[in-house]
């Protein structure tokens, strides 16, 4: 799959895994792009104090060929992003301007997100989940609530699907999984101890596991069966992970209406039960 990814959104997702030398290439080529455009290799390797050869190893790493396909990458970038207008706050902005911006920031976190989609991680993501035996989607802390909100989702599609809120209680559930279930896994970093443990949970057990996480090179991301990352920017008022919330909901979006067009009528049956249910609930 040709990687769509700009060269800002390339470091981003794999800046963890960085040594202290690539970090300081990366934070150089984030800060300072210009310098990179107009520069040469000797030039930036002498402003960072590495070698050429460390500058040209990291722009492979990145996924160019070499220093000067990732200049004409990043000249490309800096003209689209002169016409962007990201989440970029003044203490003038009015309530219109700010509700513009933040609309804008989001859908700018799905396009982001769509060019790092997967479609054979996504198809295979959707096939597993119509052929287990029992789903159950796992989060923590923020993520926890995105896990419910798809848990909110997949119901109406009458497959065998649940999610808990309680740390302990995921743990348990997870403890009784079989090589017949699938897990999904939410977590922006993939670092967090708390879904590592719990991906190990389900390792042990043989469940077949789906990943959604920004950060492609984390032990989360490396671990799981299919991968589904996604990608946002930190803003003014919002943390990355915050404002990764929206490509997660839409991901897991697109994954069950997939999955109801694969159910057909099945699937219309399952959700007329599910508005019957709650019509009669209404006054």
């Amino acid at each position: 799959m040709e990687n769509k990814q700009t060269c800002k959104m390339r470091i981003r997702s794999i800046y963890r895994t960085f040594s202290e030398k690539e970090k300081k290439l990366a934070d150089y080529i984030t800060a300072s792009p210009e310098k990179i455009i107009h520069g040469t290799i000797n030039q930036i390797a002498d402003d960072t104090g590495l070698a050429d050869s460390t500058v040209f190893r990291f722009c492979k790493r990145l996924g160019y060929k070499g220093f000067q396909d990732m200049k004409i990458a990043l000249a490309s970038e800096q003209v689209k992003e002169l016409h962007d207008i990201h989440e970029h706050l003044s203490s003038e902005d009015n309530e219109r301007t700010v509700l513009k911006k933040v609309f804008q920031s989001n859908i700018k976190t799905l396009e982001d997100t769509l060019t790092v989609i997967d479609e054979d991680h996504f198809k295979g993501a959707v096939n597993a989940m119509l052929k287990a035996d029992r789903i159950e989607l796992f989060g923590f802390g923020g993520s926890n609530v995105i896990a419910l909100d798809g848990y909110h989702k997949f119901i109406r599609t009458g497959l065998p699907v649940s999610a808990q809120i309680d740390a302990h209680m995921q743990l348990m559930s997870a403890s009784q999984m079989t090589d017949s279930s699938v897990a999904v896994l939410i977590s922006h970093t993939g670092h967090s101890k708390d879904i590592l443990g719990l991906l190990d949970t389900l390792k042990q057990n043989n469940v077949f596991t789906i990943g959604i996480t920004s950060y492609m090179q984390s032990p989360f991301s490396q671990q799981v069966d299919i991968p589904l990352y996604t990608l946002s920017e930190e803003t003014d008022f919002r943390s990355e992970a915050l404002a990764s919330r929206i490509a997660q909901l839409s991901l897991l979006d697109a994954i069950y209406v997939n999955i109801m067009m694969r159910l057909d009528e099945k699937g219309k049956k399952s959700i007329t039960k599910v508005r019957n249910a709650i019509q009669n609930r209404r006054i």
